[in-house]
């Protein structure tokens, strides 16, 4: 799939995810014994569908007044994505039954991979913050740093697990998209590969400069390679980890990338449990140091790969 499909499929996705969170539609008040309530009258899925909203207030009424204009331009934004889509000769196609129980197994498990991959960061989150986050709560005690990082990859994660965003190849332009989202608010050019020197906390090992050419060539070589789908996986995470292809967030898209591989072949998920993250960093520096993979390859299999 080309990268301006997956800008576009990307954009649709945030637009109708904005949608989904918005309260808006065709307003109806009603008295009801002695209070006046509000109920919005929208359609989901070509169904009229009728849900009450709160009391009646000229505030509640404001803001679902605003809503509706909002929700109007967002929805021709829309429109024109999907125009552009079709251009491109974009189709829809129906996912096989074990990729949706797939995604629906990732759903399921999001704070769980989110928070691991958070406490694999270093973020100072405890599973309910974590969790709580996900579902859009306010927590306290937190940096607010830590927390744009856990909403970053909850981003990251709902953009992945869309049903047409999963079907795309795995190609060094989903990559940077996923980096994008993962780095949002941190970096001007997120998604880019790095162009500058980095060091890795822990080990005094420094990669080379990516060349764009060389990561398009070798993730090629990955897919192509004849191992087991869940080698592929593996091969992907540590290459992306040990070459720093971006400037920041490389672990996170790299975990985050190999589940997009394992999730449209129905392999389940892959990520570091909280309670050995201290072993896998040594490994990982190991790995780095000596680029010698064994070691943490079993380890991956054994510890940190869950089939359906």
């Amino acid at each position: 799939m080309s990268e301006d499909k997956i800008t576009l499929l990307r954009k649709r996705e945030t637009l109708e995810r904005m949608l989904s969170e918005m309260v808006f539609g065709a307003v109806e008040v009603r008295e009801e014994g002695k209070s006046k309530n509000i109920y919005l009258h929208t359609r989901v899925a070509g169904k009229q569908v009728t849900k009450f909203v709160g009391k009646y207030s000229d505030e509640l009424l404001e803001i679902i007044t605003s809503n509706n204009e909002k929700a109007r331009e967002l929805k021709k934004t829309l429109r024109e994505v999907k125009h552009q889509l079709n251009k491109l000769g974009y189709i829809e196609s129906e996912l096989q039954e074990k990729v949706k129980r797939n995604i629906d197994f990732a759903k399921r498990n999001l704070a769980l991979t989110i928070h691991s991959q958070a406490i694999l960061e270093g973020v100072a989150t405890t599973f309910a913050s974590t969790e709580d986050i996900i579902e859009g709560a306010r927590v306290s005690g937190m940096s607010a740093t830590d927390v744009h990082k856990i909403l970053n990859m909850k981003h990251a994660w709902e953009f992945i697990l869309d049903e047409d965003v999963i079907q795309s190849s795995q190609n060094l332009g989903l990559m940077q998209q996923i980096n994008k989202l993962i780095e949002e608010g941190f970096y001007y050019n997120a998604g880019e590969i790095r162009d500058v020197p980095v060091t890795i906390g822990g080990t005094r090992w420094k990669p080379e400069l990516p060349l764009r050419s060389v990561v398009q060539e070798s993730l090629e070589q990955i897919f192509a390679s004849s191992k087991s789908k869940i080698d592929k996986a593996i091969d992907v995470m540590l290459y992306i980890q040990r070459t720093q292809i971006f400037l920041d967030g490389n672990k996170r898209t790299a975990v985050i990338f190999a589940n997009h591989y394992m999730i449209a072949n129905g392999l389940g998920l892959m990520f570091v449990p909280e309670d050995k993250t201290e072993e896998y960093k040594k490994l990982l520096v190991e790995f780095y140091e000596t680029g010698k993979r064994k070691s943490i390859v079993d380890f991956i299999k054994e510890n940190c790969v869950i089939s359906i």
